[in-house]
């Protein structure tokens, strides 16, 4: 195959350590997206509880009333025809008949975490031949720019403990697409699509795929 694709896969969990909501783009080296897949997951959406850190104070966005807003945002979503619900192995096989097409490279931001959650909700992304994470390859490629620390340091982009810069999907993608950019939405499709694709592109303007599987071990 001439022309090389990467499949972005982006999950969002429940209490159980399960998927919720799974969403994937496969891109080419330009950041083309020629293909989609974004479904909450039958068995595992509405039948447990979506994750939440009880710890939290309510404003924060992973606590205990937050993921009270998350549902009902993702029943809207379902009303609206914007989601729809599948079980894993529909999701099996879109990934299948994904990979006999496209033959892509596996990445997603934190890639060992969607790995384990999938495989814990019997979708299992080890089918692809090749992978790497795109949050280890945009830390080594982007994170370490001067002036990706000054502009974190400028918007208040930094860690709360050390005051490092933030190497969130949501800071690289402000870096790279302006600070107007909208607060990642922590829905699998979207993020996967707005945040981490615009990430792989701008790695790829400098890279070569090789080079970016080493920057993403």
């Amino acid at each position: 195959m001439s022309k090389h694709y990467y499949i972005i896969v982006d999950t969002e969990t429940t209490r159980r350590d399960t998927v919720a909501d799974f969403g994937a783009v496969v891109v080419d080296r330009k950041g083309k997206i020629v293909d989609q897949f974004g479904a909450l997951v039958l068995g595992h959406f509405g039948k447990f509880a979506l994750f939440s850190d009880p710890s939290l104070d309510s404003s924060e966005f992973w606590s205990d009333q937050s993921a009270q807003r998350r549902q009902k945002n993702y029943e809207a979503m379902l009303e609206a025809g914007q989601r729809s619900i599948s079980s894993p192995a529909l999701i099996q096989q879109w990934l299948w008949a994904t990979n006999a097409r496209y033959a892509p490279v596996l990445t997603a931001y934190q890639l060992s975490f969607d790995f384990g959650k999938c495989e814990k909700t019997r979708i299992n992304l080890g089918i692809f031949s090749e992978r790497f994470c795109l949050m280890k390859a945009a830390k080594r490629q982007i994170g370490t720019l001067a002036e990706y620390h000054a502009f974190c340091n400028a918007n208040g982009f930094l860690t709360a403990k050390r005051r490092d810069p933030s190497m969130t999907a949501d800071t690289m993608a402000k870096f790279i697409l302006g600070v107007s950019l909208e607060d990642e939405p922590h829905t699998a499709l979207e993020d996967s699509q707005f945040y981490e694709a615009p990430i792989l592109t701008k790695i790829l303007e400098s890279v070569t795929r090789k080079q970016i599987m080493e920057l993403g071990r």
